[in-house]
């Protein structure tokens, strides 16, 4: 009895831990500034999370920058004032559309570059190996006929004459 009493009270404990969680209280300005504030932090990634933005965000990363947007916004910079700092700050990364820079070509063209320069380096040994085990066989072959006597060697063109 009492591990399921300490099993119900775990469970209540892990289920109502969000209800316990931090919720940002800010004082906007204006309505305009509220809805900014709510933009971009849905438009912003979180560094930490990766693949949430910093308004669903509970980590300690997250918690800053919605704090350094508000702050921004209370100091009267726009969207793209804000977007430009944290960029600043935290790279392409923390936008959902990072911009087209030779870096991101970059990133995009060089693994179909390598692969490229991969597969023609693996053909251009291949085709040298295909060469050499030829000019090996024709080699031998050569060898082998100069070991015939002048009597095998008419007996062996008569031959390949008759067959073509």
């Amino acid at each position: 009895m009492k591990k399921l009493t300490a099993l119900l009270i775990m469970l209540v404990a892990v289920v109502a831990s969000p209800c316990f969680a931090a919720i940002d209280a800010f004082n906007f300005s204006s309505a305009q500034q509220e809805n900014d504030y709510h933009a971009l932090t849905n438009e912003l990634r979180c560094p930490q999370c990766q693949n949430n933005n910093i308004a669903d965000s509970n980590a300690t990363i997250a918690i800053d920058m919605r704090a350094k947007v508000f702050e921004l916004l209370q100091e009267g910079k726009t969207k793209q004032d804000v977007v430009n700092y944290m960029v600043e700050r935290y790279g392409h990364f923390v936008t959902y559309n990072p911009p087209i820079t030779v870096a991101t070509i970059l990133l995009w063209i060089l693994p179909a570059l390598l692969i490229c320069f991969g597969l023609a380096f693996v053909f251009r040994q291949k085709g040298k190996t295909l060469i050499k085990n030829s000019s090996q066989d024709i080699s031998t072959e050569n060898s082998t006929v100069e070991n015939l006597s002048d009597e095998q060697q008419k007996r062996l063109k008569a031959l390949l004459k008759n067959k073509e």
